[in-house]
């Protein structure tokens, strides 16, 4: 067996295996065998057919069968040996045409094209600086999380007429075009909440409304084309939702609003414990601390964010595209040319972020252990349990839950992918300079919206 590396350019090359019978023939005899034992056929009994026969029948398919895998393993064992950095999978070369019989005798040749990826060095010093926000809570913020916390432990009433915030339990009906109801067409009860009623216009017809009073409104331009709120509401499906035109009609089975609990010491103890808070101003400095130390998640987001496009400026290097959509088109038979040429250019970002990612622990030797997966895998498990109800589980049914979580190969895959970032992400954040910076939350929500 020979085999040959012809390199392209620096980003591609040639691998060239020539395999000649004496490589391939004891694997094929083996194969041979091992289906002889294993065949069943008419006319002889388990395990006794002969191997010739084995190989008049089947001789051909497995030659190929044994071919490609020797091919395989050799081309693997080659990447390794040479240390090549390769991205995507080796791909048969595009010219190569010849043709074999197959006949046990055949001196093959196989080209394969790949993709290596490029030389860099990226290096962080204290020369770099980010801003580090610290966000604060506006006045405007806490109001509203305090009159939401208020309307949760509230009571509900159902008043004559509608008025702002209230919700609209309401029978749904598509028009068609000439007003009339559509027939066949979605039909769903459901409660409108007006306070997710985006269309000012829309928004105040619905205002004054009583129990059988019938409006029409235009659904997409009430929700600003948010096509999964009104897949929600008329419980379609989101694609549906996205392609929907035309009115509904709305008729009112009964208007609920969500009276706001008073602030007294049952509805403090309700929340916190009893006799934790006992005072209005106690009240909003826990809302406070509460609402800012949710912040943190999103100012480290803005910082991560920040960080990845540092780290991406500092590099220039270029991929070998056309390999690699090449290499895309062949692994997912389905990619029409408009959505690999549209998606390419987020695939390539995303390739370039993980070989600086690869680059950075390679350089720092920044170890990813079993217990670090472990431990976020636990995290994220315990924050989805605490959405459904904020009694946090037992710490071993908990790590019950997250062994059985990171059994599965998909779920184990994307923990330790988050967990290399954090380990990336807070090597940069240790060795660059950070400028802390104190901003409202509604001017922090401005500037990650412009930087969108």
């Amino acid at each position: 067996m020979n085999i040959t590396q012809e390199k392209i350019n620096d980003l591609s090359a040639v691998v060239k295996i020539n395999i000649n019978p004496e490589d391939y023939q004891p694997r094929v005899e083996k194969a041979i065998k091992e289906n002889a034992k294993k065949a069943k056929l008419p006319g002889f009994r388990p395990g006794m057919v002969p191997a010739s026969h084995i190989k008049k029948m089947y001789g051909k398919s497995i030659l190929v069968d044994e071919i490609n895998n020797l091919l395989q393993d050799t081309l693997n064992n080659y990447i390794d040996e040479q240390k090549l950095a390769v991205l995507g999978q080796p791909l048969p070369a595009a010219d190569d045409n010849k043709e074999y019989n197959w006949d046990f005798a055949d001196n093959f040749e196989f080209s394969y094209e790949l993709g290596l990826a490029p030389e860099f060095s990226i290096e962080f010093s204290s020369a770099d600086k980010l801003t580090q926000y610290v966000i604060k809570v506006d006045d405007e913020t806490l109001a509203s999380r305090i009159k939401n916390i208020r309307r949760s432990y509230g009571k509900m009433t159902n008043p004559d007429v509608s008025a702002d915030d209230d919700v609209l339990y309401s029978e749904l009906v598509q028009l068609s075009a000439d007003g009339s109801v559509f027939e066949g067409g979605i039909t769903n009860t459901a409660s409108v909440r007006l306070d997710q009623i985006k269309d000012e216009a829309i928004k105040a017809s619905l205002i004054g409304l009583k129990k059988d009073d019938v409006l029409t409104f235009d659904i997409r331009k009430a929700f600003d084309n948010d096509a999964a709120k009104i897949a929600g509401l008329l419980k379609i499906e989101e694609d549906d939702a996205a392609d929907l035109r035309g009115d509904f009609q709305l008729t009112v089975k009964n208007v609920n609003r969500l009276e706001e609990s008073d602030l007294n010491q049952e509805f403090f103890d309700k929340l916190f414990g009893e006799g934790t808070v006992t005072t209005e101003e106690e009240f909003r400095t826990k809302i406070t601390e509460e609402l800012e130390s949710m912040m943190v998640q999103d100012a480290d987001r803005k910082l991560q964010d920040d960080m990845y496009k540092l780290a991406i400026a500092k590099v220039d290097f270029a991929l070998p595209d056309e390999f690699l959509k090449r290499w895309l088109k062949a692994t997912n038979e389905k990619l029409s040319d408009e959505e690999l040429e549209g998606g390419y250019n987020d695939f390539a970002q995303n390739l370039k972020w993980t070989l600086i990612e690869n680059k950075i622990i390679t350089d720092n030797t920044i170890e990813i252990k079993y217990e670090d997966v472990f431990e976020l895998a636990k995290i994220r498990l315990d924050q989805q349990f605490r959405m459904y109800s904020p009694t946090p589980i037992p710490e071993d049914q908990l790590g019950q839950y997250t062994v059985q979580y990171l059994q599965n190969k998909d779920n184990a895959n994307k923990i330790f992918e988050e967990v290399k970032a954090l380990k990336v992400f807070g090597y940069i954040k240790n060795v660059i300079t950070l400028d802390k910076q104190e901003i409202l939350y509604t001017d922090f929500s401005a500037l990650v919206t412009a930087a969108q």
